[in-house]
């Protein structure tokens, strides 16, 4: 699957293929919250005020464009070329709050050929800090001249693969772990897996940070965990991640999650 790498910024368009509607627009919601995300560090935080409105589709600088309904109430066939005319129109006035705004084509692939090529002018010559995020569930109905304007992101279909699924457990058990406030059982959960390559350790710790921030935003059930600890957690991932990519041992790693997971383990005063 084509991924983006969270330390570099969205490209200006994407398209994101995906069997369903659904997986498309999550993929997209996420790309969204990652371009208008404030943090300085991994995007989307998913704590910061703009993450936040995101996740909770109140974000004014995220907009969705879709078909319309008739005067009967039902959906149109197509998204019209009046539709992107209005995007472009809009697109040229700044952002509300976020240092970017995001324009979210669900089913782009509904776009009569009146609108794609509408929007391949758009994407031509795109506003400073726009973003345009085309969702479909087939590409090919896509002009090509589209298509090469967009960096393409493509979902997999059956949910989850074993190794997302195996780091959601990972990081559950570290959760679970920390929640107990037993250090003794900490230390044996990091002693029993400080031996994972280097990329793994990463993806570990991205996972963690994501569960976190679905955690802090109600967007999962949470563990046992105060919300400033969830935060504190958040900021010790942050860490964790800065150090695994100049080069630091996944041991050492370990080694600071087994002192700073639990407040008050560490010798830097991480109660907050």
């Amino acid at each position: 699957m084509s991924q983006f790498n969270q330390q570099k910024a969205v490209p200006h368009a994407c398209l994101i293929s995906a069997p369903s509607r659904e997986q498309a627009l999550a993929a997209a919601d996420r790309l969204a919250a990652a371009a208008v995300c404030g943090s300085d560090g991994p995007r989307p935080c998913g704590v910061c005020r703009d993450c936040r409105k995101a996740a909770g589709h109140v974000h004014p600088d995220i907009i969705t464009v879709g078909r319309l309904q008739d005067d009967k109430g039902r959906l149109k066939r197509e998204i019209g070329v009046d539709q992107i005319r209005a995007v472009t129109a809009d697109a040229s006035v700044l952002p509300n709050e976020a240092g970017r705004k995001v324009y979210i084509i669900d089913q782009a692939e509904t776009m009569n050929a009146s609108a794609q090529n509408a929007a391949l002018k758009l994407l031509e010559e795109p506003p400073a800090g726009v973003v345009f995020l085309l969702c479909t569930t087939n590409a090919m109905q896509l002009l090509p001249t589209v298509r090469s304007r967009c960096a393409e992101y493509i979902c997999k279909g059956g949910g989850q693969t074993q190794e997302d699924s195996g780091l959601q457990d990972l990081a559950g058990e570290y959760l679970k772990a920390v929640a107990s406030g037993d250090r003794a059982k900490l230390l044996r959960w990091c002693a029993a897996n400080e031996g994972m390559d280097g990329r793994t350790a990463a993806d570990f710790v991205d996972c963690t940070g994501r569960l976190l921030a679905d955690m802090l935003c109600s967007r999962r059930k949470s563990h046992p965990i105060s919300r400033a600890d969830m935060l504190r957690l958040h900021g010790l991932m942050d860490e964790c991640a800065a150090r695994l990519r100049v080069n630091a041992g996944v041991k050492h790693i370990f080694g600071l999650l087994a002192v700073d997971s639990i407040a008050g383990g560490g010798n830097r005063g991480n109660s907050n």
